[in-house]
């Protein structure tokens, strides 16, 4: 019987662990003070499991445990730790129908969307163990009486915080940049979603040295702000929200941290009036990631500039779509979207939603809950969507990180640039067109630090990933995130 077989017929909770603990010097271990906290299934109400609440004494011995991990694991030939990485993605693809239902359980994403995600990190691990030979230096030009070359060396102990829309994606891939580099790392996910990185730990237990990788849970204040500025904690990468980017950003700067920042977006997909209709309203729909993560993405395209030409008749394609998504349990193979993360995250949607009515924006979509009485206990939201939209308004000003599309309605490429370019972030574009001109030159002009063409939300094996403005700070995914975890020694020999 196949493993995915034998979750259908267990149900999904035969994937839950009795007890969650953390991983600290390669150990399964509790919080120090043995407080815990629950983790809900937000499409039930109903807890999952109790998980450590750890504080910055636990901080301190994941710290002193990479710490006492680095000097062996730097020493390692990059091959080798790139092998460490390999065992590591063939780990996560046999367990992938566990970490999914997992992250269906805990986060409200799909179970079919996060079997995806899983595969997605293994092979992050598998592109950066390749790119292992690539950590070299370079030699300099001087004279005949010395020799000038460089070196590229870890920092030592990093600090990883991840964000709740993707757990064990972001939990597992994150790791191989810092890993291949020579760091050991301090993990620590989003307390919304624990269960997928805590049950990581079990798999990291056996195939890494102890310490290299440690785990840690609990939130923010307690967990993750004592990581951030822990003094051996040299490098520090966060995915999450501006305000908690700003925050980290603040406390990083004390002990002149090296830092990256994977922030939000509020991302425009411009549709011009020479599209293929169905192809542009598909991707419309795809790039909001309405049954991806429920519009919970940093680089979903809220903001769908429809040209006056075509505005009524694309309207209408994509409203009938959205009506059409099946919205049920995430742990239900049928189902194309899920439900939102938390109580938070739920009531911020609604309140936007609400916003956007006394905006003056016209609701055309969506709205509310579902009707279906098996989801009213959980944090569903239907795909929502509005038009009329003013793009100075906050509906199409600040992120939601929901299902809500905001759609404008332009004529002018001059107008339009700067109604693209008005919001404080900068992530991602869409552009549609037949006119590659125009797209090219909208390319150029939109400040966004990944931009597709006819295209949207798909992410490219080694194609850097990052924004402008603050939307955040450095690039992921790419060889740029591999050296972003290295310093550069530079060495002169006198040879007189």
């Amino acid at each position: 019987m196949s493993q995915l077989t034998e979750t259908a017929v267990k149900g999904p909770h035969s994937n839950l662990r009795e007890k969650y603990g953390c991983l600290i010097g390669g150990e399964i271990t509790g919080s120090g003070s043995g407080n815990t906290f629950p983790t809900i299934n937000p499409a039930t109400g109903e807890k999952l499991a109790d998980v450590p609440d750890c504080d910055a004494r636990d901080v301190n011995r994941a710290v002193e445990a990479a710490q006492k991990a680095y000097p062996g694991w730097r020493r390692l030939t990059p091959m080798e730790r790139a092998e460490y990485c390999r065992r590591f993605a063939a780990r996560l693809r046999e367990r992938a129908d566990v970490y999914a239902m997992l992250d269906a359980l805990d986060s409200g994403n799909t179970v079919k969307a996060m079997r995806q995600d899983v595969a997605n990190a293994a092979r992050l691990h598998d592109y950066f163990a390749g790119l292992a030979p690539e950590l070299k230096g370079e030699t300099i030009p001087a004279n005949t009486q010395t020799f000038n070359f460089t070196l590229r060396e870890p920092f030592g102990v990093v600090g990883r915080i991840t964000p709740f829309n993707h757990p064990i994606l972001f939990a597992a891939s994150r790791l191989a940049a810092p890993l291949v580099a020579g760091n050991t790392v301090v993990l620590k996910p989003a307390e919304q979603t624990p269960l997928s990185a805590l049950e990581m730990a079990h798999d990291l237990k056996e195939i890494f040295p102890p310490g290299v990788v440690n785990v840690i849970s609990g939130d923010g204040p307690q967990a993750g702000a004592p990581l951030v500025k822990h003094p051996a904690v040299r490098r520090v990468a966060f995915t999450g929200s501006v305000e908690v980017g700003r925050e980290i950003m603040r406390a990083a700067a004390d002990g002149l941290k090296t830092i990256s920042l994977e922030l939000g977006g509020k991302n425009p997909m411009v549709i011009f009036p020479d599209v293929d209709l169905d192809q542009a309203v598909a991707s419309a729909f795809n790039g909001m990631n309405y049954c991806w993560v429920q519009g919970q993405s940093c680089g979903s395209t809220s903001r769908l500039f429809l040209h006056a030409d075509i505005h009524d008749a694309f309207l209408a394609r994509l409203t009938e779509r959205v009506k059409a998504v099946r919205i049920g349990l995430p742990t239900d193979e049928a189902t194309e979207m899920g439900c939102l993360v938390s109580q938070q995250q739920f009531d911020k949607v609604m309140s936007y939603i609400e916003l956007g009515k006394k905006e003056g924006a016209q609701l055309v979509a969506g709205g509310g809950k579902p009707s279906n009485p098996e989801l009213q206990c959980g944090y569903f939201v239907l795909p929502t969507i509005f038009d009329q939209v003013d793009y100075r308004m906050r509906l199409a000003q600040e992120e939601i990180f929901g299902p809500v599309q905001s759609v404008i309605t332009w004529k002018n490429l001059d107008e339009l640039i700067p109604m693209a370019n008005s919001v404080l972030y900068g992530l991602t574009a869409s552009i549609w067109t037949r006119d590659f001109a125009a797209a090219y030159r909208l390319a150029q002009e939109i400040e966004a630090g990944y931009v597709w063409i006819n295209d949207s939300s798909r992410h490219f094996t080694g194609v850097p990933f990052g924004g402008y403005k603050q939307s955040g700070l450095g690039r992921e995914e790419s060889y740029s995130e591999l050296l972003s975890y290295t310093q550069i020694k530079s060495i002169n020999v006198n040879l007189a």
